[in-house]
């Protein structure tokens, strides 16, 4: 960092600084969770399937986790202010082509590109961030503000998109990320001066090779996850190429690391037990809150609320999240056990998900669904921050870099792994449950008459004709039933999640070695937040 010329200039205040550090974190943050703001506004849109826009989301993430172990060099040559101005150029730039676009392979490449971009924007506004707490444990605080804002990242920028998706076309979104970007992006330049945040480095012997060779096979992960259940996985042969692919680049990319005397990725990293476990954390964290997309999939589409009143429903989480943020921060600073602290926030989603379980009904009151939702915010805002800590801490320093890239690859597996799950046993629970339901209606049945009764009278009350009031009676029931079957999926999901959790709590009560490792991230450079 510059010792002679301060980082802002003198006359600006530092509230106006945080401030507008947080301007800047906010529509990066926002970008994560951008492509899946409102699906089915989205697939509509651009008239292609769930499967694409999913597609989409694991693009940005794959161009995240490849980059990253590249960005840093960048970072250190060029002073941050230009770095910066050209980061917030390019990211206006590809919002701008996102806006325009209708062609979905335009969409994808401008989807990567936006995360390559982003992994700049997030190294700045954490180095900055960790610049202005000055406190004793500035970076755990830094790192506990930047996580839980991933967290709440999905719901909050579906609440803030709901009435413009409501109201415009959906890509108005990207609309949004440039009017979001471009103040805050300007009040930082002014505020800033021209230095070098990080010791400056020259741009030589940058593995491009290794950078060609991981994110294509990131990007044929992400598409074997995202359309393995479409094609029937093995059965097609665009799904076995690709985990070909996926096997060749990955025994090319390991092998050029083992030999290279500046690797793309630090191997050594994976010699930590404690690492090891960290990263085994972060994928089971990953596959645990990936359920929790079911349940606001059930709000929707069994409660029937419209993306408004169901993204201000989940108001509640993230508040739950920030509180159980605040809470696990608070102890990781008084150096409270990490054993206890991970068990009290697996307990909290252990409980959300056991008592899903009981909630899950055709009819509910939202009211019934507040404390839930905070249990489980409160649970993963608990747990996220620690683990990420942990993990950073478990090498090190030198290793840091690669252990926030190997991270940043746990965060998009798992990711595109619990998707991937979730497909897979829709299709396979809600198929057993519709035809176990289905077999148990015939015309025998006095229920089943009497049901149908039931809705023809109300539509023919309706003014529809007494013919086809008949034929949409069936095609109600036929509704029903696959309200009942999704009902048992999301009960039989959650109780695998169930047990998941269960599985967690018991590895971490038989590892002792946790409470060994000292939460130490001062030395640790900002790139790894990344994760």
């Amino acid at each position: 960092m510059s010792k002679g010329n301060p980082i802002f200039r003198s006359w600006a205040p530092e509230w106006l600084i945080r401030l507008t550090i947080f301007l800047v974190m906010l529509p990066t943050v926002m970008l994560f969770a951008l492509s899946t703001a409102n699906i089915s506004a989205a697939t509509g849109f651009y008239g292609v399937e769930p499967a694409d826009i999913q597609f989409s989301m694991l693009l940005y993430y794959a161009a995240l986790a490849s980059f990253t172990p590249l960005e840093r060099r960048f970072f250190s040559r060029v002073s941050t202010k230009e770095y910066f101005l050209i980061c917030l150029v390019l990211q206006v730039v590809i919002s701008y082509a996102c806006y325009h676009t209708r062609t979905l392979p335009v969409l994808f490449a401008c989807r990567f590109l936006q995360g390559v971009v982003n992994c700049g924007v997030t190294s700045i506004c954490l180095t900055l961030l960790f610049g202005r707490l000055k406190s004793e444990h500035a970076r755990e605080t830094g790192y506990a503000i930047f996580y839980t804002m991933i967290l709440c990242s999905a719901s909050l920028t579906s609440l803030v998109t709901a009435p413009l998706v409501d109201n415009y076309e959906y890509n108005v979104l990207y609309k949004l990320i440039i009017y979001t970007f471009v103040p805050g992006g300007i009040l930082l330049l002014l505020l800033m001066n021209k230095v070098h945040l990080v010791r400056k480095t020259p741009l030589y012997q940058l593995d491009w090779a290794s950078f060609f060779l991981y994110s294509p096979m990131l990007i044929l992960i992400a598409y074997v996850v995202t359309y393995g259940q479409q094609y029937y996985w093995l059965q097609d042969d665009t799904i076995v190429w690709s985990i070909i692919g996926i096997v060749f680049l990955a025994i090319i990319f390991v092998a050029r690391q083992l030999t290279r005397k500046r690797p793309f990725i630090h191997q050594e990293v994976f010699q930590s037990r404690a690492f090891l476990f960290g990263i085994f954390l972060i994928g089971m964290l990953y596959l645990i809150r990936g359920a929790f997309s079911i349940t606001t999939t059930y709000f929707s589409t069994v409660l029937g609320l419209d993306p408004i009143n169901l993204y201000e429903l989940l108001i509640y989480n993230i508040a739950g999240i920030i509180m159980g943020a605040v809470i696990s921060g608070r102890l990781i600073i008084k150096k409270r056990p990490l054993q206890f602290i991970w068990l009290a926030g697996f307990a909290l989603l252990l409980l959300f998900h056991g008592g899903m379980y009981f909630l899950f009904a055709s009819e509910a009151d939202m009211n019934t669904f507040i404390i839930p939702l905070m249990i489980q915010g409160m649970g993963a805002g608990m747990v996220f921050t620690p683990i990420l800590l942990f993990t950073i801490s478990s090498v090190p320093t030198d290793l840091s870099q690669s252990a926030a890239a190997v991270g940043v690859f746990i965060r998009f597996a798992f990711f595109g792994i619990s998707t991937a799950l979730i497909n897979y046993f829709s299709l396979y629970y809600s198929g057993i449950h519709d035809m176990r339901l289905s077999d148990h209606v015939s015309r025998a049945d006095n229920g089943l008459q009497e049901r149908l009764n039931l809705y023809q009278s109300a539509l023919h009350a309706r003014g529809m004709q007494p013919d086809m009031a008949a034929r949409a009676a069936t095609g109600l029931l036929d509704k029903a039933i696959k309200k009942q079957a999704f009902l048992k999926y999301a009960m039989d999901y959650n109780e695998m999640v169930v047990i998941l959790i269960l599985g967690v709590m018991l590895l971490i009560i038989m590892a002792p070695f946790i409470n060994r490792t000292i939460i130490d991230v001062k030395a640790k450079q900002p790139a790894a937040a990344t994760f």
